[in-house]
């Protein structure tokens, strides 16, 4: 993965553009030294909504498994509490 600094990438924005586009680099821009963004060609962030999509899915049948196995008149609020006190 490249670096290049705000007043660089100002400079050389299409270049810049063009090696993420045409070779899927993934570029962070920087502003005094420190990442501020970084440039992903926009495939890749497709990609990642589609897991975080799955992430959601995976989430919500675990929800449903333990929402099935619960106690029946407990609250989370008490488990928490309880789980607490044995720290």
């Amino acid at each position: 993965m490249g670096t290049i600094g705000i007043r660089e990438l100002k400079a050389r924005a299409s270049q810049v553009i063009r090696r993420v586009r045409e070779r899927g680099e993934e570029i962070e821009v920087t502003y005094h030294g420190k990442v501020v963004a970084r440039l992903v060609p926009a495939s890749r962030t497709v990609a990642r909504r589609g897991t975080s999509a799955s992430v959601w899915s995976t989430l919500d049948r675990v929800a449903k498994d333990i929402g099935a196995a619960w106690p029946k008149g407990r609250s989370a609020t008490a488990a928490v509490r309880e789980g607490r006190r044995d720290l």
